[in-house]
């Protein structure tokens, strides 16, 4: 039997492409990135919605869709191509089953898509070759308490936000962490970010910017009454609680900056880190703090 040695095989033996928004006008550079990763000695899964959106091209050129149970059992990595919205939905299929993550930057700000869209080939030949770093993010997980019982839990990776939904006036709710009273809060509403979600909504409600490894989650008002209510971050190992009080009517569940669920009077979200967290997968050269002065446009003269 014959080997050849100098074939270097993959980092990622086995890669998922997934594009959940606007597929279409993507199909052509992702078909493109699943032929180059066929050449490269990778098995190539196309995600489902994905495949069904980019149409025939997808059985044509002999690639396998799956669903994202088969991609969390199978796939060595999923390559993402859109916007941070499209991160943010693969995060919270594949985080339980430990599949690391990168973005193709095909959105707007992208601040978790880390390849330029213009560099993506070269980009992903440096990743197969080992070069790259990984990054860990803490997830949080969102329980929704009524009568004392549970009826549903979420898991986020940005932010779980509780606000007024559509109405024109403010809610109340109650605020305790471990169990100690911290505010009676009218307002807008309120996000609990990750460090992750740092960057997102809390952001342009004046939250605190967290780096990704600080242990820690930012409770952020949105328009309090009194002005005196001010974001702060506590420990991530903390439990959030937020009670929504009897006459807090129209308040609502958001998860990831997706409308998820209407809340009655009296129930209660519970909010902490997540058993399962989400790995980045970052390319040669990816600074965090480069990332920051692109994306908010610091040190611009």
């Amino acid at each position: 039997m014959w080997f050849n040695f100098n074939v270097m095989l993959p980092a990622f033996k086995t890669v998922a492409l997934i594009g959940r928004y606007n597929t279409a006008e993507i199909a052509e550079s992702l078909l493109d990135l699943a032929e180059l990763l066929r050449q490269r000695g990778c098995a190539v899964m196309i995600e489902k919605e994905t495949a069904a959106n980019i149409g025939k091209n997808v059985g044509k050129n002999g690639f396998q869709t799956a669903d994202y149970a088969v991609i969390g059992g199978q796939a060595d990595l999923a390559v993402v191509l859109g916007g941070d919205g499209s991160m943010l939905s693969a995060a919270r299929h594949l985080a339980v089953h430990g599949v690391p993550l990168v973005g193709v930057n095909q959105g707007r700000l992208g601040f978790m898509t880390d390849i330029a869209f213009s560099r993506m080939r070269e980009t992903i030949e440096l990743l197969l070759s080992g070069s790259y770093t990984i990054g860990e993010r803490t997830m949080l997980e969102a329980r929704v308490l009524r009568a004392e019982k549970e009826i549903f839990s979420i898991q986020a990776l940005n932010d779980i936000v509780v606000n007024k939904g559509g109405t024109g006036r403010m809610i109340e709710f109650l605020v305790h962490i471990d169990g100690q009273f911290v505010y009676d809060l009218r307002a807008d509403g309120i996000i609990v970010a990750t460090p992750t979600g740092s960057t997102a909504y809390a952001l342009s409600s004046n939250g605190p910017i967290l780096q990704p490894n600080v242990p820690g989650i930012a409770l952020v008002p949105v328009c309090p009454h009194t002005l005196s209510n001010r974001p702060i971050t506590v420990s991530d190992r903390c439990v959030v609680e937020i009670s929504i009080k009897r006459r807090a009517v129209g308040a609502r569940l958001h998860v990831d900056g997706q409308p998820y669920s209407e809340l009655a009077a009296e129930d209660r979200v519970v909010v902490r880190r997540a058993a399962n967290s989400i790995r980045f997968v970052h390319p040669p050269g990816y600074s965090y703090y480069a990332m920051l002065r692109e994306k908010l446009h610091w040190s611009e003269m």
